[in-house]
C-alpha cells in the first residue's frame, strides 16, 4: 500500500511539474512571427535575409526561437486573421514586411513588437512619430530607393525618352510617396509624365496596355502589387518595345528592364540585428528608423534585346540574363 501511495504521489508531482516545463520551454524558444503582405522577389528576399541574419547572429528556427511564418496573399481578411493569429500566441516580435502588414499588425497590437521591413515612410504610413525615434512599438527597416539617381538612369539608357509613364497602386502610402517624387525628378530631367494606377492585380493588364500607349518608357515604384504582376507588365511592354525603369532589383527579376536600387536580402539581414536587440531587451520605441546607404544596378539583357535598347558600356558589367 506504501508503494502504490507513493507511485500516486510522485505521478501527481509529474503532472504538476509537466506544465511548468512545458513553459520553459516555450520561453527558451520564444516566438517570433512573420507576417508577409505578399509573395514576390523583393518580400521573398527580405524574408530570406531576415532568417540568414538570424542565423548568423546566432537565433535558429527551432534551436533557441520558433519562426512562424505566414503569407497573407494581399488579402486583408488573411493580414487580420494572422495578426490575431500571433497576438493569441503572445509573439516575443513580429516582423511585418511590406507596409499594410505592419498597419495591420500595430492596429492590433500597441505591446508586441513590431518590426517592419520593405516600407518606405514610416511616418506616412503612420507607423512612427519619427524615424529619429518612432515612440510606439513599431520600429525597423526602410526601402526607400534613390528615386532621382532612378529618374537619371532612364536619361542614361534611353536618352530619346520623352514622356515616362507612372505604374503603381492608388492605395499604398509607400507607392504614392515614390510617384510624388518621381514626378517632380521626371519634371527636373526635361520629361513628361502620364500615371495609371491600379487597385489589385486585376487591374494590371488594363492598366499596361493603357499605359504603352501614352509613353516611351515606364517607371514602376517598389510597388506590392505591380510587383507582384510584373510578367503581365513585361509582355505588354516588349510588344510595344517600351522599357520598364523599376524601383528594385526583384521586378528586374520579374521582367523590368533596368534599375539602380537596395538589396531587399540584405534589408532583411539588417532588420535581424534589430531583431536581436529587441529579443535581448532594447526598447523598439526607441530604436531609429534604419535605411541602406548603398545601391546597386541591375540590368535585364535579356529584355534590352527583345526591344532592342542597347546597354551604354559602362552598364555592361551590371547585366545579367533573366529567362
Amino acid at each position: 500500500m506504501k508503494t502504490l501511495k507513493r507511485m500516486i504521489t510522485l505521478a501527481l508531482i509529474l503532472c504538476l511539474m509537466a506544465p511548468a516545463l512545458s513553459l520553459a520551454e516555450v520561453k527558451d524558444k520564444p516566438l517570433v512571427g512573420i507576417i508577409q503582405y505578399v509573395a514576390h522577389p523583393a518580400l521573398d528576399a527580405a524574408r530570406d535575409g531576415f532568417l540568414e541574419g538570424l542565423k548568423e547572429l546566432g537565433y535558429e528556427d527551432g534551436v533557441n526561437i520558433t519562426v512562424d511564418t505566414r503569407n497573407a496573399n494581399a488579402s486583408p481578411d488573411i493580414l487580420s486573421s494572422i495578426a490575431d493569429h500571433f497576438i493569441g500566441e503572445s509573439a516575443a516580435l513580429v516582423l511585418a514586411i511590406a507596409t499594410p502588414a505592419a498597419q495591420t499588425m500595430a492596429g492590433k497590437s500597441e505591446t508586441i513588437p513590431i518590426l517592419g521591413t520593405a516600407i518606405t515612410d514610416y511616418v506616412a504610413a503612420k507607423l512612427a512619430a519619427s524615424n529619429e525615434e518612432p515612440g510606439y512599438n513599431v520600429s525597423g527597416t526602410t526601402d526607400m530607393n534613390p528615386i532621382k539617381e532612378q529618374i537619371d538612369l532612364i536619361r542614361h539608357m534611353a536618352p530619346g525618352v520623352k514622356t515616362v509613364g507612372l505604374l503603381y497602386t492608388s492605395n499604398e502610402d509607400n507607392s504614392i510617396l515614390q510617384a510624388r517624387q518621381a514626378k517632380e525628378h521626371i519634371e527636373a530631367a526635361g520629361m513628361k509624365y502620364v500615371e495609371v494606377t491600379v487597385n489589385n492585380s486585376n487591374d494590371v493588364q488594363q492598366a499596361a496596355q493603357s499605359i504603352v500607349e501614352q509613353c516611351d518608357a515606364i517607371y514602376v515604384p517598389t510597388d506590392n502589387v505591380v510587383a507582384s504582376s510584373m510578367s503581365i507588365v513585361h509582355e505588354v511592354a516588349v510588344a510595344r518595345k517600351i522599357p520598364i525603369f523599376c524601383g528594385e532589383a526583384g521586378q528586374i527579376l520579374g521582367g523590368g528592364t533596368a534599375t539602380l536600387g537596395i538589396s531587399y536580402y540584405n534589408l532583411g539581414k539588417q532588420t535581424a540585428q534589430m531583431a536581436v536587440d529587441v529579443l535581448n531587451g532594447a526598447d523598439i520605441s526607441k530604436m531609429p528608423i534604419q535605411a541602406q546607404s548603398e545601391f546597386e544596378y541591375t540590368i535585364n539583357k535579356t529584355m534590352c534585346d527583345l526591344i532592342g535598347l542597347e546597354i551604354p558600356e559602362d552598364l555592361l558589367p551590371f547585366a545579367i540574363e533573366v529567362p
